[in-house]
């Protein structure tokens, strides 16, 4: 028994005794042990609200999702083996490295034998493709990247630059198998390809197109691809944007997701929650080369016409306008009297072309086309691209201050053509620059007589000037105003002094240039 310093029990050892011999009691008097229970807090629960799982459509649509491998012809750098291929380290194959060197101690850590390209590629022995025996060239994997099923005996979508360099194709699906495929078209201006596997009679799980009048921002969407060679893997995120323009050609119509799209995610399918394809990831704006939430899908109205006539024949026909053509800014439009910036400005028509043909001038803006408004040059490139060539067309041209219709049978979009079917959509829109200026000397332009006779050449420019400010430059040729050919200053001034007088607060002036023709709109009058 404990004592306190007095010698006298503590008080704790009375009440231990005295809680002791109760129970002592409680048991001799019932004669039923005393259950003794303690008290615990619960663990923290929180009621989550509920939010969407992605679990069940990624069950659905996974096993349509295939990793692309992509293998191309890899010739030797040495003679050291005979087995197709080999290193070349400074003259010497790898077993004549030290043991000690770094490039040797490397792959043997990881248990790859460079000299060995065996479960990293389909390879070609001394009697492969290549050549027959002694060939040196084999197949090694040169890329990768995702793809998926659009049919059930094998037909294959994913990005024309993930195949572009191939020589042979492996389909990989998400339980595994490899099979070879076969290229069966490709198209460079959408970057969509078609591969072909054949399942020998097996019936594939795929995917449907989503009606894109469906697909708003804001909607929640899922990727599923192989970025980094990670098969399989899933993200999600919204449609960030739609219609975006990233510089790649006059196609350009993406949707902006923020889904983790990285490298190897390219041909692969964005899903919305229904498991219809929404669009196929292509490109992603990263300074770090790593997702940052900006990625782009080709949406899915152009992919499923492309990739039916890939299936179909291998490549796209498309109609060809032939004319170059640049946006309608707002000075653009202020100057030759369009109540808004709408429609795709004719630079010039290409000579023989359809256009050509039919009577298209230089300072034509196209308004519509079969009795739909163009919104803006990607707009007729990408109406004019997707009708059948030989078609016949109204066009609707803002000409001379009025409108008037124009009709043209289309021409087919020849195939090593730099740009679609207008040629060029895609001209850099010149920035917008104060107006206040009321004569050509004020413009900031010296002029003199051209050297073929045609037109007038720039020989100065002041470079605080309006006319600096929207990229012309001394070397440079004025070939017209306002679509009226001028051969002196006299002619300029003329066409400007009409111009205030009908109002206008800017003239359209056509520049010639070693790159091309042009319009740009200055101000003529001090608006702006």
């Amino acid at each position: 028994m404990l004592k306190n310093f007095n010698g006298r029990p503590s008080l704790a050892t009375v009440l231990k005794a005295s809680t002791v011999a109760g129970i002592a009691a409680a048991v001799l008097a019932t004669g039923v042990p005393l259950e003794i229970t303690r008290s615990y807090a619960e663990a923290v629960k929180v009621q989550a609200p509920a939010v969407p799982s992605f679990a069940n459509v990624v069950d659905a649509v996974s096993p349509a999702v295939v990793s692309v491998r992509v293998e191309n012809r890899v010739n030797p750098v040495s003679d050291n083996n005979n087995d197709g291929f080999s290193f070349d380290f400074n003259g010497r194959g790898f077993d004549d490295l030290p043991d000690d060197h770094p490039l040797k101690r490397f792959f043997k850590q990881f248990g790859q034998d460079p000299n060995d390209q065996q479960g990293h590629s389909r390879r070609f022995g001394q009697n492969g493709p290549n050549g027959g025996p002694g060939g040196k060239g084999r197949l090694r994997p040169v890329a990768q990247g995702s793809g998926f099923f659009i049919s059930e005996d094998g037909y294959i979508v994913t990005n024309n630059h993930v195949v572009s360099d191939g020589q042979a194709f492996v389909a990989v699906t998400n339980d595994g198998t490899e099979l070879d495929a076969k290229l069966i078209g490709k198209d460079p201006r959408t970057d969509l390809a078609v591969l072909k596997v054949d399942g020998k009679g097996k019936k594939f799980t795929y995917v449907n197109w989503a009606d894109d009048n469906n697909v708003r921002v804001g909607d929640w969407v899922v990727a599923v691809g192989n970025p980094f060679g990670l098969g399989g893997t899933v993200t999600a995120g919204i449609v960030s944007a739609r219609g975006r323009d990233i510089g790649s050609g006059p196609y350009d119509d993406y949707l902006q997701v923020d889904a983790a799209v990285n490298r190897g995610n390219s041909g692969g399918p964005t899903f919305n929650l229904s498991g219809e394809v929404v669009g196929i990831n292509t490109a992603i704006f990263s300074p770090s080369g790593g997702s940052v939430g900006i990625a782009f899908a080709i949406p899915a109205s152009t992919a499923k016409d492309v990739v039916a006539d890939l299936m179909k024949d291998g490549q796209v026909s498309r109609g060809w306008l032939g004319v170059q053509i640049q946006p309608v800014t707002k000075d653009i439009a202020e100057s030759i009297g369009l109540s808004e910036p709408s429609g795709a400005l004719v630079v010039a028509p290409q000579a023989g072309s359809p256009g050509d043909k039919a009577g298209m001038k230089a300072g034509d803006v196209v308004t519509a086309l079969n009795g739909e408004t163009i919104k803006d040059a990607r707009d007729l490139s990408r109406r004019i691209g997707a009708m059948q060539p030989g078609s016949k067309v109204e066009l609707s041209v803002w000409r001379a201050g009025k409108a008037q219709p124009l009709t043209v049978e289309l021409g087919t979009l020849p195939i090593d053509q730099k740009d679609a079917s207008a040629d060029d959509s895609n001209q850099p829109q010149q920035p917008e620059a104060p107006a206040s200026e009321k004569a050509l000397a004020d413009l900031g332009l010296t002029v003199g007589p051209s050297d073929d006779g045609k037109g007038l050449a720039i020989t100065g420019i002041d470079p605080d000037s309006d006319a600096a400010d929207k990229g012309i430059k001394e070397g440079e040729k004025i070939t017209s105003v306002n679509n009226q050919e001028v051969a002196s200053p006299d002619d300029v001034v003329k066409v400007l002094n009409q111009a205030k007088k009908d109002g206008r607060t800017r003239a359209l002036f056509q520049i010639q240039s070693n790159e091309g023709s042009r319009f740009v709109a200055l101000p003529i009058n001090g608006q702006g």
